[in-house]
């Protein structure tokens, strides 16, 4: 008699460890048939009733009819709990409505657009390399004809990270690293991140992405520079485009130039953008000063380069009309979500 009455007590432990899983599994048929079933748990300790002595028959009965109530209560309340919520979810959905549909990733607009510049210069030979972002002083500032005391310091708000480590300014400083490891001739383009310290505006970022340009060759002319900056524009923005070319000053070459495109005035935010000239700058250029190739030991009498930078924020601003350049950075997903390749 005690061993069957310690079985009942055992199924009882049991199906309450069986209706946690049921519950997880959202299956309460089969919990109900496990225990309620013709074959299930309960059937069997009514059947044993005709092993136990006559005078305890009727209370391993009440123990068994009590065990049953039990367990048909607890499914029960599952039963009513899973109705309950089926109504809810189904009250709450129409489930005649078309399904959303699955949205596919897409490439940053910045990243499209350095996909193209890279293609239009690799079509003319220039091979793709990186550099580091966290650089020297030396390969930032001193080897591009930047010393200590020079002025040209103070146009960079640099991000240093200590006395000798710094985010870098510009990835000119990649041309450097380029040169001290390869001998000429060079044709190169390097994109990347840099960093100023800078005030945010609608064009301008303390993170931005540059792509920096160097030819090294014999009898290379200001006139191969214009040339090859002007087919770049041809191919990024049509044949119709306008383009101009500044006097400026870089430490890094001489002559030195911008290179600006025409944005137009047709709105005001063209105006702000443009400072109403209609005009924007989206490179630096010029002829590698002798400096910079007496940093990298090459003979500045036998071989003559050109460079450039260009800001690849301001080139997708222009082709995509975009008049922010916030926009690039605040992560808004309708806003990339418009471009496509």
């Amino acid at each position: 008699m005690s061993s069957l009455l310690s079985q009942i007590d055992d199924i009882k432990d049991s199906f309450v460890q069986d209706k946690v899983k049921a519950q997880r599994a959202g299956d309460f048929v089969a919990l109900k048939n496990q225990y309620l079933g013709r074959k299930g748990k309960i059937s069997t300790l009514f059947k044993k009733i005709s092993d136990v002595p006559a005078q305890d028959r009727k209370g391993f009965g009440e123990r068994i009819n009590s065990l049953k109530q039990f367990i048909s209560k607890e499914i029960e309340v599952l039963n009513n709990l899973d109705s309950k919520s089926k109504k809810k979810y189904s009250d709450n959905i129409d489930f005649s409505l078309p399904g959303s549909p699955f949205t596919k990733g897409r490439l940053h607009p910045l990243t499209i657009v350095t996909n193209e510049i890279k293609e239009i210069f690799n079509r003319i030979g220039f091979s793709t390399v990186k550099g580091p972002e966290i650089d020297t002083d030396f390969y930032n500032f001193e080897a591009l004809n930047i010393p200590k005391d020079h002025p040209a310091r103070d146009m960079q708000d640099t991000f240093y990270i200590n006395s000798e480590l710094l985010l870098r300014t510009h990835t000119s400083s990649t041309q450097i690293h380029h040169m001290e490891k390869n001998k000429p001739p060079l044709r190169i383009i390097s994109p990347g991140r840099v960093y100023r310290n800078e005030d945010i505006s609608v064009k301008s970022y303390c993170l931005f992405h540059q792509i920096e340009g160097l030819y090294v060759d014999k009898n290379v002319s200001f006139a191969d520079l214009k040339s090859t900056l002007d087919y770049f524009a041809k191919m990024m923005f049509g044949q119709d485009v306008r383009v101009r070319f500044r006097p400026s000053f870089f430490p890094f070459t001489e002559p030195s130039a911008e290179m600006d495109i025409y944005w137009g005035l047709k709105t005001e935010s063209d105006y702000k953008v443009t400072k109403g000239t209609g005009w924007l700058e989206i490179l630096g250029c010029g002829m590698v000063d002798p400096n910079v190739f007496e940093s990298v030991k090459f003979d500045s009498s036998k071989w003559r380069g050109y460079a450039f930078g260009m800001g690849i924020e301001r080139i997708a601003m222009i082709k995509y009309g975009i008049s922010d350049i916030r926009k690039f950075y605040d992560g808004n997903v309708k806003f990339l979500e418009q471009f496509k390749i």
